[in-house]
Formats: C-alpha cells, structure tokens, sequence
C-alpha cells in the first residue's frame, strides 16, 4: 500500500510539512534556501582542537631496558611454546590409548556375553542328559522290581536255570537279550553323553570366568587410559594458560617498547593525515553538494524556460537527448556501487553513497508514478518522464512528492537516507528506459551520460 506524504519546505533548521502549492518558483526558493541554510549548519567548520603535549623523549637507557624485556618475554613465550608443543603431543598420545583401550573393553564385554550364553547353553544341554540317564536307570529299575516279585533276579544264569521248559528258557533268553542290547546299551551311551556334557560345561563356565576377568582388566585398562587423558589434558591446560600469560607479557613489553620509539608521534601524524583527509573530503563534499544545487537550480531554469516556450509554441519541445527538458545528477556524493551482477544477482542502478538528508533532485522532467514504501528500499520515489523512462530514487530518508504531482529536472524530491535492506546511507538510482515500473533496467551511468550527465567511479 502506497502512503502519500506530506511535502515539506525546510526553512532556517526547522522542517514543517506543507503540501505542495502550484506557486512553483516560490516553492524552488525556499527549498533553495533551506538546502543553503542546513548545509552550512552541518558542513561548518568546527574550531581546530588543540594539540596534545608531546610525549616525553625517552632515554637510551630506558628504550635498551624495554629492548631486553621484550628479549626476554620472548625468550620465555618460547621455551613455553615448546613446552605446549610436547604436551600436546602426549595429550594426542593418551587420547589414542584411551580410545584404544575403549574399543579393546568393548571388545572383551562383547566376549564375555558370548561366553555367558555358551556357558548357558551347555548347562541346559547336561540338564538334559542327566535326566535322559536318570530315566533309562527308572526303566532298569522297574525291570528288575517287576522280576523280583514274580521270583526272579536279574542273574543270567540262573534265570535261565530256574525256567520250567524250553519255552520259558526262550522267553527268558530273549528278555535278557532285549534288556542287554537296548537298555544297558543305551544307558551307557547316556552315561558318556552326560560325562562329555559335563566336561563340556565345566570348560564353557571356566571360559566365563577366564572372559570375566579380562573384561575386568579391559575395564580397568579403560579407566587408567580416561585418567591419564584427563590428567594430561589438564596438564596441556595449564602450560597453555601460562603460554597465554607469556604471550600478553610479550605483547606489553613490545607495546612499551615502541610506545618508548616512537609510536605516539607516528600515531599523532596518522591523526594529522587522517584529519586533513577528512577535511578534503567535506570540502570535495561541499563543493559537490554546491554544484549539484547549482545544476539542480540550472536544470529546473531551463525546464521552466522550456515549458514557457512549449506552451507558446505549443511544441513539445524534444531535444536530441531523446527527451524534452534538461537532465540532471540525481544527488552529489560517491558511487559506492555500479550497475551490474552481484553474487548471482543484478545489481539493476548505481549506488551514490552520501549522509542522510542530502538532496535528492528529478533526473528528468514528468510525473511521478509512486511514492511511499517499496519492498527491499524502504521508501522510494518513481517518476516517469517526459521522455518515457521511469527514474526510481530508493533507500530515501523522507520524500517530499506524492503519485500523481508533476515534477522539474532539478527539483528536490526527497532526502538520501538508509531504510529498507541498505548498508550504509546511500541513494539507489535506476533507470528503466522502455517504461516499466519495476524491469527493464539499465545502466544508468552511461545512459545518463549520453544526456549531458556524468556520474563518475563506474
């Protein structure tokens, strides 16, 4: 949503808000003359302050006694360094063992729950085979209960002796046989089973043990490495803490020493430079700012003188610029930034860096499109001019014009400021030469150019 904004006339310091009235040339003149007016207040030159006092010369004696404590301190942030340097390396050396001992703990718990559940297994195997022995000596036993009652033992002899016939020798013989070559056979192969089965997890409880031990040892190897980690850490943290003492040792006694050489009278003259400097700079400033309202004023002169003649002619007055009307700088200031690609992105104007509330004037006759808020300027002004092309002003600090209001080459228009996504107090000029609002861009410094315009460092 667009704000329309008041237009302001500056007068002496004191900015209030009018509308813009159509008594054009008494407007231009206050404007002018509150321009004149601020840039005294703030360009003025202040009183030079005074020098300070030179620092005392200092003596041979004193300059060789700081010489010799920044040898030393040196010497000593040396012999420190190589003393970090070999703590280090231990500390390395240690968090390699640690590690490794980690891994070897790992390791050994890993076999040790391996041999827990071979050792489980074989316990539940001899289980088995116990009760499978067990049960073979039931089925005997009931064998020979059943042949004591009926009178006989389990004598082969005699119970072949004791048989009333061939036919119960036979049956007799033939028990005996079945008795022989299934059950006693088969109990004695449970009896081997349960003897290797126990032998079998008597060695899989004995590997327990032994795995539980060296999970113990792995366990304690572990602990010794993670103490000898943290006690050389701290170790390397001290010789580093007292390296960092040496090191701010080394840098005041070498800070004395060039202060003792000399340093304040380089740094006063970097101060002198720098002032003069600065100076220039305002001066080159000022003189830019001048000759921009001069061009500014000029400019809306002949757009004036222009439009006169137009109205009489009834012409329209169109030059070889390829536009009626004059053409003119936009603001004064340096170009911070030139027209062209940035990280992947079209820079699409030039940037003018200068301090917030510097003039900024119409490059071109005609009627301004928008006025307000915009997205990534903060406030900006678009105009379309008489000779087509949309000149867009943005990262303004405040705007004097309103959507709708015709406007002079050289009229002020709005103050540079530093809204929306801006770095540093600048004005964003563009020109869109096709007529587009918001495309079409091009360069604009030798666009500007081609039209009696020159705007320098790109």
């Amino acid at each position: 949503m667009l704000q329309s904004r008041p237009r302001r006339r500056t007068t002496g310091t004191a900015t209030v808000p009018v509308y813009r009235s159509r008594t054009r040339p008494g407007v231009v003149r206050s404007l002018l003359a509150g321009v004149v007016a601020g840039t005294v207040v703030l360009t003025g030159a202040s009183p030079a302050s005074a020098a300070p006092e030179p620092p005392p010369n200092p003596t041979d004696e004193q300059i060789g006694q700081a010489q010799s404590a920044q040898d030393a301190a040196a010497a000593e942030v040396g012999r420190i360094a190589a003393l970090v340097a070999q703590a280090q390396s231990q500390l390395e050396g240690y968090a390699v063992q640690a590690e490794a001992a980690g891994a070897a703990y790992l390791a050994a718990e890993e076999a040790l729950l391996q041999a827990q559940a071979e050792a489980e297994r074989t316990a539940l195997e001899l289980e088995a085979a116990t009760a499978a022995v067990e049960a073979s000596l039931g089925r005997i036993a009931g064998f020979s209960r059943d042949s004591y009652m009926s009178g006989n033992t389990l004598s082969t002899a005699a119970a072949l002796l004791d048989a009333d016939g061939p036919a119960e020798l036979i049956e007799r013989a033939a028990m005996l046989e079945y008795v022989s070559a299934n059950q006693l056979d088969v109990l004695g192969q449970l009896e081997v089973a349960q003897v290797k089965q126990a032998n079998a997890d008597s060695a899989a409880r004995a590997a327990r043990d032994k795995t539980a031990a060296a999970e113990a040892a792995a366990a304690a190897a572990k602990a010794t490495a993670d103490q000898q980690l943290a006690a050389q850490r701290a170790a390397y943290d001290r010789v580093a803490a007292e390296k960092a003492g040496y090191d701010r040792q080394l840098q005041a006694a070498e800070i004395e020493l060039l202060r003792l050489q000399g340093a304040r009278d380089a740094f006063q003259a970097w101060q002198q430079q720098k002032a003069a400097e600065e100076a220039a700079a305002a001066a080159a400033a000022r003189r830019a700012e001048e000759e921009a309202a001069a061009a500014a004023a000029a400019a809306r002169a002949a757009a004036r003188s222009q439009g006169s003649g137009s109205s009489s002619s009834g012409s329209t007055g169109a030059g070889s610029s390829g536009g009626s009307g004059p053409y003119v700088k936009p603001t004064s200031g340096r170009t911070s930034s030139c027209y062209g690609l940035r990280w992947g992105a079209l820079h699409g104007g030039v940037d003018i860096a200068a301090p917030i509330g510097t003039p900024i004037y119409a490059a071109h006759s005609g009627v301004v499109a928008r006025a307000g808020t915009a997205t990534g300027f903060g406030y900006a002004v678009y105009i379309r001019g008489d000779d087509g092309a949309v000149t867009v002003y943005g990262h303004v600090n405040e705007y004097f014009v309103r959507a709708g209001e015709r406007v002079d080459a050289g009229e002020r228009i709005a103050t540079v400021g530093n809204r929306g996504q801006s770095t540093g107090p600048h004005l964003h000029f563009e020109v869109h030469p096709g007529g587009a609002m918001y495309g079409g861009q091009v360069d604009p410094v030798p666009w500007m150019r081609a039209r009696g315009v020159s705007i320098s460092g790109c």
